[in-house]
């Protein structure tokens, strides 16, 4: 049983928890991921890791509220259990020798973008960051970004806070101005990501991509986070649990990962719906 030491409201769909799990604070790297079960009978699901507290023994996982698990672990509160905590998971943000780099992150998504962000700031890097929102309500993650970056443009779709639009905006406006990058890292919904690679693609800027498909086991048994990527003219299925998360982005084909990702969307809303009333019960 891992212990909630920390529990934080970031929005009205995203929750902050800090777990007690010293064996994983201590490996976890930027990019990985890790795979939790919230009582014995629950079913296994993927977090990246949003930061660790070697010294507490802490990892911070950011998530939103789409499913019925996530709905579950919301409802838990600080100083109770969940039953499994397992990682770290995945292969960690390749971050080497990177000096310049552009950190395009998309609502939650942000969320993982941010120890990427941090890691390279620690390391000397120009971090140059652009976070998107649907609105200001869904804001997260300010504060860190604008710690760790040297330059940070927040976009928003409905202009509320920040700027009015999507994250290419500003990518576009950077690069057409002549703006060098060893690197863009973008995280955040497959449509945002996709674009995000078609805007740098004229400019041959390299962009790593970070995917969360379907997962079940985290190992590459299950194949069920399965991606095609596209190498040198050939299809090449890629495990986004073992070789990933992080992919070359001009490889991923990304209309196979939306659509494998909308298979199961009738489902989740269904056991959201549920967990909804089970807990209604349950305080009644």
């Amino acid at each position: 049983m891992y212990r909630i030491v920390e529990k934080k409201i970031l929005n009205p769909t995203v929750v902050q928890l800090s777990i007690e799990a010293p064996l994983v604070a201590a490996k976890a790297r930027p990019g990985q991921f890790i795979i939790l079960r919230v009582d014995e009978d629950g079913e296994r699901i993927p977090l990246t890791v949003a930061g660790v507290n070697k010294n507490a023994g802490t990892v911070k996982i950011i998530f939103q509220i789409v499913g019925g698990t996530t709905k579950k672990l919301s409802y838990k509160e600080q100083g109770e259990y969940i039953q499994d905590f397992v990682g770290p998971l995945g292969v960690a943000t390749h971050l080497d020798g990177l000096k310049k780099v552009c950190i395009v992150g998309g609502g939650v998504g942000c969320a993982i973008a941010m120890p990427i962000a941090e890691a390279l700031h620690e390391a000397g890097a120009s971090v140059t960051s652009i976070i998107g929102f649907r609105n200001k309500d869904l804001l997260i993650c300010e504060e860190e970004f604008t710690a760790a970056s040297d330059k940070l443009i927040v976009m928003t779709d409905d202009g509320s806070y920040g700027r009015h639009g999507n994250v290419t905006v500003p990518l576009k406006e950077m690069l057409d101005g002549g703006e060098k990058f060893d690197m863009i890292i973008t995280i955040g919904p497959l449509i945002m990501m996709k674009f995000v690679v078609a805007t740098a693609k004229p400019f041959d800027v390299p962009v790593t991509v970070s995917m969360n498909p379907i997962m079940i086991d985290g190992t590459g048994m299950c194949g069920g986070c399965r991606l095609t990527l596209n190498v040198d003219g050939k299809k090449v299925t890629k495990f986004a649990c073992v070789d990933g998360p992080d992919f070359n982005g001009y490889e991923v084909d990304f209309d196979e990962a939306m659509s494998r990702g909308r298979m199961y969307s009738d489902f989740e809303r269904h056991a959201y719906e549920e967990s909804c009333n089970l807990f209604k019960k349950e305080v009644n």
